[in-house]
């Protein structure tokens, strides 16, 4: 399986978002929202109207340490959101699977269209991180910031971030993360309330989990591109870490 990637053409991203709009345009608005605010798919399938309408920001606990995370919502995104969500009730989801179901849209199904709509216009490697990948990268190409996009994502270094979004990393940013004080700001937040076991005791949990459904044949096909997917950035994500040993 190819490596998810950012979609850093223009009029590709155009082309989508077009067809994502004529197949439905609840699937539009979602991916509007996560490239315009950098939020996870599951965290976007969870809204429901009234969280999101009207806000010029959300704030989404992250992960199983209940950690905060701020995103903006800009300007032009709140006006979409207002007409998409103009007349619907505040409680009900704002991603629902029917017109007429009161549950979130599944993962599994977004994974399907995406793909549908991806190979329409050339896209053949698309995923649920292509919406949080292009909005870095976007985000990336105008500021420059990748500490912003390194603290927004809870990434370890600016390292893994430039990986996330398939840029070179930038040799002076590199060097102040080497630092000593960037270095010992690492200790402390690793040995704070003990963060950073939990952190790889939660890792070694979510991949014994996979290791015991491998072997189960009610996955569908798309779990294990899932699993190759993870695979395939761990492996390299561990290379990298060895090489700088």
């Amino acid at each position: 399986m190819n490596w998810v990637a950012p979609i850093k053409d223009e009029k590709t991203l155009d082309d989508f978002k077009k067809k994502l709009k004529e197949t439905d345009p609840k699937y539009y608005i979602m991916f509007e929202i996560g490239i315009g605010t950098g939020m996870q798919l599951q965290d976007i399938l969870q809204l429901k109207n009234g969280d999101i309408r009207g806000k010029d920001s959300l704030t989404v606990e992250i992960g199983t340490k209940g950690m905060q995370t701020t995103f903006q919502i800009p300007a032009d995104l709140k006006k979409r959101i207002e007409e998409y969500t103009e007349g619907k009730p505040a409680d009900a989801y704002l991603i629902t699977g029917t017109s007429n179901s009161n549950s979130p849209l599944s993962r599994e199904q977004v994974y399907r269209v995406f793909r549908t709509v991806g190979r329409q216009v050339g896209l053949n490697s698309i995923g649920a991180q292509t919406m949080r990948k292009t909005f870095a990268w976007r985000y990336y190409r105008e500021t420059g910031d990748i500490y912003y996009l390194q603290q927004l994502f809870n990434h370890a270094s600016p390292s893994i971030t430039y990986r996330y979004i398939g840029e070179k990393p930038n040799v002076t940013v590199m060097f102040k993360k080497l630092t000593a004080e960037e270095n010992e700001r690492s200790r402390r937040m690793l040995y704070k309330d003990n963060n950073g076991k939990k952190r790889l005791n939660n890792i070694v949990q979510t991949l014994n989990e996979i290791t015991l459904e491998l072997d189960n044949p009610a996955n569908a096909d798309s779990f294990y591109g899932r699993v190759d997917t993870l695979l395939n950035e761990l492996e390299e994500i561990m290379e990298n870490y060895k090489a700088e040993l």
